[in-house]
């Protein structure tokens, strides 16, 4: 830790709780990360928040590219101070949200647990091969959530469509300064094509928020007040809730909505 805090005196800067920042401070944690993606020589790899570099130099290692996106001025001129701009790591100075993201394979990040919602669905808009990204606890265990948990929501449906997520493993709250609030964890997350037929996406996210924006109400009744719309006919898993739904199922209902025009 006295490491990391005299690296930020010397640049004069602190962690800003605004941008989220925990500095990793476990070398070792870092090391299991970089392992877990398993790099190869010719391929790009993104890093989202590099801060000071504890993943940075690890997989600049590995892979052929290391494309490093930091919103952090400070923390940017670190970074170009000790590594540089090469032919081995490219650093991009702007707020991953509003990047446009290059193309890489795969993804390695301690990513700021404030973005992590909006961050996720970008990335999953984007093609690459897999990711090993480090979330708080219990985003994590919402991503891995499966009807039936109490952590199932809009976004254990929502990932599930899109990518394969496991639990890699958890990390302690103490190997971060400054430590945050939780613990966290790492998951692997392999884009896929949905495990079903998805006729109509738009539809298909628009209904899965809004039941579970009123998760304690039978799917009947949610759609009604999410929608503003009176349903008459009688619908699939209508007196059911949205927790005990899988994905499948959910779309199999928005395929009836469309179909009887309800929507």
């Amino acid at each position: 830790m006295r490491d990391i805090k005299e690296k930020l005196d010397r640049l004069n800067a602190s962690p800003l709780k605004r941008m989220g920042q925990h500095f990793l401070r476990d070398d070792d944690v870092a090391r299991r990360q970089v392992e877990s993606a398993d790099i190869k020589p010719h391929e790009t790899v993104l890093e989202v928040g590099p801060g000071l570099g504890v993943l940075t130099e690890k997989l600049v290692e590995r892979a052929g590219l290391t494309i490093a996106v930091e919103k952090d001025d400070a923390l940017v001129e670190y970074l170009r101070n000790s590594y540089g701009d090469t032919a081995a790591l490219r650093i991009i100075h702007g707020d991953v949200l509003d990047t446009d993201l290059p193309r890489f394979h795969k993804i390695v990040s301690n990513i700021p647990f404030n973005i992590s919602s909006p961050l996720t669905f970008k990335l999953l808009e984007h093609p690459f091969e897999l990711g090993v990204l480090m979330y708080q606890k219990e985003y994590a265990q919402r991503m891995l959530a499966v009807p039936g948990d109490k952590g199932y929501s809009r976004l254990s449906v929502m990932v599930s469509v899109k990518a394969r997520v496991e639990l890699l493993f958890n990390v302690s709250r103490r190997c971060f300064f400054p430590p945050p609030a939780v613990d966290a964890s790492v998951v692997r997350i392999t884009p896929r094509e949905p495990p079903f037929k998805i006729n109509h996406p738009y539809l298909f996210a628009e209904v899965t928020r809004e039941l579970f924006n009123y998760r304690r109400k039978k799917i009947k009744n949610s759609l009604e007040t999410g929608f503003g719309i009176r349903i008459k006919e009688k619908v699939p898993f209508g007196d059911r809730r949205v927790e005990e739904l899988t994905p499948e199922e959910i779309s199999s209902l928005v395929d009836h909505l469309v179909e009887y025009d309800m929507l």
